[in-house]
């Protein structure tokens, strides 16, 4: 009666979620305050005033019917040339408004992307840890997401393992710097290795490899990292962005895709893109949000407190014990878990209020990850809960 696959996919929630509607259950219990939900990456920086200025006079001196109208699929071409241009400025990106598409948010950049470039038999490889979605949006495509074991010393990337990895049916590889869950920059290193080593396989294979660059958190780095702009180094790049996390804009869904001339074969990867979005019934990105985004192009949201949190929680885990890779940028930490069983890890961290989501989730199973875009007098009132929970471990140890 109905796609049995489909059904699974609706009906089974993931645990991030799942997670999330525990806490909200135990919150009526003990009240919220007393709830440290480190389970869902939502923005808890406001939106800056300047995207709710813009808004406003967007909404109440616009012309109504461009404000709440189609536009044409790609999105507005006044738009699209605005965030070219700021591209170009700050980036270097030889790109024009040709060059975009704009998108929902970096979840449809993704999955346009993918359902663009799949073609029967193809395999995507990505990094563990990784966005679990990805498995999701690939198979969705007809594709196989192929996985990477994660290089738990620092969360670069096992070059080695990916030259494994790479094959005769290896559509594209996914990049996502910084990266959800570990908070790792690939550094410029990495990028140009990566760089060198996919377009030695692109000349052994006769067929172009693409890198699928999923960027919504560029903009959040700590302590000097720098985040390379990929397309500047790999011709074969299309970059996925979203402004739900530098605007702090997640529930708008706004964002685009980049196509660079230097693509293999531009115009047909373009014409695909366009053909997945119509497939996917994506009309069209959201016109009231097109506008603002444009109109905000080059300002910079107040992101510091991403840093703090970052340190203070970074800081207190590891003062009580806990192994961590310090992160470099996004919102999230992915420390070790106290005992082999990070689910059964997580499990126990729910009997102290603490919301942790399993790394086995990410694909690199032993670890957890708590995401810090909270307010930060939580991640100190949840400081003690943390060492209630270590100290429980020390005593079965004992």
């Amino acid at each position: 009666m109905v796609s049995e696959e489909m059904y699974v996919l609706g009906t089974k929630k993931s645990t991030i979620r799942t997670i999330f509607e525990f806490g909200q259950k135990r919150a009526a219990e003990v009240g919220a305050e007393n709830i440290f939900d480190f389970s869902l990456g939502n923005p808890n920086v406001p939106a800056p005033d300047f995207i709710r200025d813009a808004a406003v006079d967007i909404l109440m001196h616009g012309d109504p019917t461009e404000v709440h109208g189609y536009t044409i699929a790609p999105g507005k071409p006044a738009v699209r040339e605005v965030l070219a241009a700021d591209l170009k400025r700050c980036f270097g990106m030889e790109v024009t408004g040709k060059n975009l598409f704009m998108t929902a948010g970096a979840a449809a950049s993704v999955t346009i992307t993918f359902k663009a470039l799949t073609e029967p038999g193809d395999e995507f490889v990505t990094f563990a840890p990784f966005f679990p979605e990805y498995r999701v949006f690939v198979e969705a495509c007809g594709g196989k997401l192929v996985v990477v074991p994660a290089k738990t010393d620092d969360f670069q990337i096992d070059l080695t393992a990916l030259e494994r990895a790479v094959t005769p049916r290896t559509k594209a590889v996914i990049v996502n710097s910084p990266n959800n869950p570990s908070g790792a920059v690939y550094s410029e290193t990495t990028i140009r290795r990566l760089a060198d080593l996919l377009r030695a396989k692109e000349q052994e294979y006769g067929r172009p490899i693409f890198i699928v660059a999923d960027e919504p958190y560029r903009e959040i780095v700590y302590d000097g990292a720098v985040v390379p702009c990929i397309p500047l180094f790999y011709d074969n790049t299309i970059v996925c962005y979203s402004y739900s996390k530098s605007f702090s804009l997640p529930g708008e869904r706004i964002g685009y895709i980049v196509v660079p001339d230097t693509a293999a074969d531009f115009a047909r990867i373009y014409g695909a893109i366009a053909g997945a979005a119509r497939v996917l019934t994506h009309v069209n990105a959201p016109s009231l949000w097109q506008l603002v985004v444009a109109r905000c192009a080059g300002r910079a949201a107040d992101l510091s407190t991403y840093a703090r949190n970052a340190a203070l929680l970074y800081d207190g885990l590891t003062a009580l014990g806990f192994s961590c890779v310090r992160p470099q940028g996004a919102f999230y930490l992915f420390p070790q878990a106290l005992e082999p069983d990070d689910a059964a890890f997580c499990r126990r961290a729910q009997e102290y209020d603490l919301l942790l989501v399993p790394g086995r989730d990410f694909g690199c199973p032993g670890y957890f990850r708590a995401a810090y875009c909270v307010h930060t007098k939580m991640i100190e009132k949840s400081l003690p809960r943390f060492e209630e929970l270590a100290k429980s471990y020390k005593s079965i140890s004992e």
